[in-house]
């Protein structure tokens, strides 16, 4: 079995614990997970199966996720989310559906953003989340990221609820802490879900109560979904075979060199993802399918 599975995860396990689940029913252990959710957060999690996992770097970099965020006013943790301890309090700000319009006008398009301490991130070979548990969790460094949208859907006294379009690399959490800040006090996220991880939206997802062998292989997205956005090319007998032994093939584009293009065979079949240079196809992922 090749291809992809979409995942609604529950709160409160890992995506880890999905994968491993995924394992034991499929008996498949060539498995991962296209981007972490955290255990607090619900939602959308994409997991390859077989060779797709050679394909995850394309699901990850090259599409937008959507999420429903709760955020929390008048206080902040040390995670920034609710699963932290509380390190500050500040008084809740009086709100209204401009300040807060305006408020989070400044979070959407390119922006600077650090990173929560209690994360993945490497510093030094270590997982930031080890470093904090220690109590040497240094100062991370700010780095861009992307907000598509930021829609506003209710607020309260002490709580705010959005929809977050964003790309790669994107921390709600963090959006959540410098929200509050930007309002004038302190917040954390108090609630997620992952609604999507570019076309996999989570009206499709499957959940893991009950899941079965039969499920999985029937709602197997095929390996090509991911890199559906890249030119196609159909490959002859004697190129598929050039191609399968790493040679590369003749082709005519108007692509830029070191572009990407999708090689299928005359079924549709994907025989190898080619880069474009000087008039040459040359492979640098190939796939069979059979192993």
């Amino acid at each position: 079995m090749h291809g992809f599975i979409n995942i609604d995860k529950p709160t409160g396990i890992t995506s880890h614990d999905v994968v491993a689940r995924l394992r034991r029913i499929t008996r498949i252990k060539r498995i991962g997970h296209a981007g972490t959710l955290d255990p607090a957060a619900s939602g959308v999690l994409v997991v390859a199966i077989g060779q797709a996992t050679r394909l995850i770097e394309y699901v990850q970099d090259d599409t937008h996720k959507t999420y429903d965020a709760l955020i929390a006013l008048g206080t902040a943790t040390d995670s920034d989310d609710a699963t932290g301890t509380v390190i500050h309090s500040a008084p809740l700000p009086q709100l209204d559906a401009h300040r807060l319009e305006q408020t989070l006008r400044q979070f959407v398009g390119t922006i600077q953003q650090v990173p929560p301490k209690v994360s993945a991130i490497h510093v030094d070979g270590q997982r930031m989340y080890d470093l904090a548990r220690q109590g040497k969790a240094p100062e991370l460094p700010s780095r861009q990221v992307i907000v598509y949208s930021l829609t506003l859907h209710s607020w309260s006294y002490s709580s705010i609820t959005l929809t977050v379009r964003c790309g790669k690399g994107t921390y709600i959490r963090s959006l959540a802490r410098d929200i509050g800040e930007a309002l004038g006090t302190r917040a954390h996220l108090a609630g997620l879900r992952r609604t999507a991880v570019g076309e996999f939206t989570i009206d499709r997802a499957l959940t893991l109560h009950d899941l079965t062998f039969e499920m999985i292989a029937s709602h197997c997205v095929p390996p090509h979904h991911a890199i559906q956005h890249l030119p196609t090319h159909t490959l002859n007998t004697t190129d598929i075979q050039r191609i399968r032994n790493g040679l590369s093939v003749s082709h005519t584009s108007n692509l830029a060199d070191d572009a990407e293009m999708m090689l299928c065979d005359n079924t549709g079949e994907l025989v190898a993802i080619a880069r474009y240079s000087q008039n040459r196809l040359l492979p640098h992922k190939v796939f069979v399918w059979s192993e």
